[in-house]
């Protein structure tokens, strides 16, 4: 469903890909699109990709958690972070097998590898691909902390144990409404 979902909606985000691309060219130095090594099914890592939304600079000092107002995201960044266009290289990813629509939003490789320790049932999100949009997205945003990772990994296992056409339904529906709001 979700190889069927992104090649017919194919025309719609290759084209919103080819703007967005250009606003970042148009905005900063820099590849538009930017490549991280993310924790997928199974602990295994993989390439995730995404439009790059801040400086190129922005883990010369290891990886950080993104923060509101984070000095490292550039104008054209703000943009599409709010309107999540950063995300739309992730269907890429969807074709090769790594992520699916719905899911858990894969982390870094460094950070889940503390999570793993720090955070119980933390390694039980990776039963199931990563997503582009998840019941922790939806309900919780993102998770700048351990504390708030704590709480987003309950909304994970909450739609691990609940998966549903009828929860993913809810998904969709709440991720448009985010986009738009």
């Amino acid at each position: 469903l979700d190889v069927v979902l992104t090649l017919a909606f194919s025309p719609l985000i290759l084209i919103l890909m080819v703007f967005t691309a250009i606003g970042v060219k148009l905005d900063s130095k820099g590849p538009a699109v930017f490549v991280q090594e993310r924790t997928g099914r199974g602990d295994i890592p993989f390439k995730m990709y995404k439009f790059r939304s801040m400086v190129t600079s922005s883990e010369k000092d290891g990886a950080k958690f993104a923060t509101t107002n984070d000095k490292r995201v550039t104008k054209f960044g703000k943009f599409i972070r709010k309107f999540r266009l950063d995300e739309l290289p992730q269907f890429v990813n969807i074709l090769k097998g790594d992520m699916s629509l719905i899911g858990p939003r894969p982390e870094q490789k460094v950070f889940t590898d503390n999570f793993n320790t720090e955070i119980p049932f933390y390694p039980y999100r990776h039963a199931v691909r990563p997503g582009i949009t998840g019941w922790a997205q939806v309900s919780q945003g993102y998770a700048a902390t351990v504390e708030q990772t704590e709480q987003k990994v309950e909304y994970d296992l909450f739609y691990i144990k609940n998966f549903s056409i009828w929860l993913d339904l809810l998904v969709v529906l709440k991720t448009v409404k985010t986009v738009f709001t």
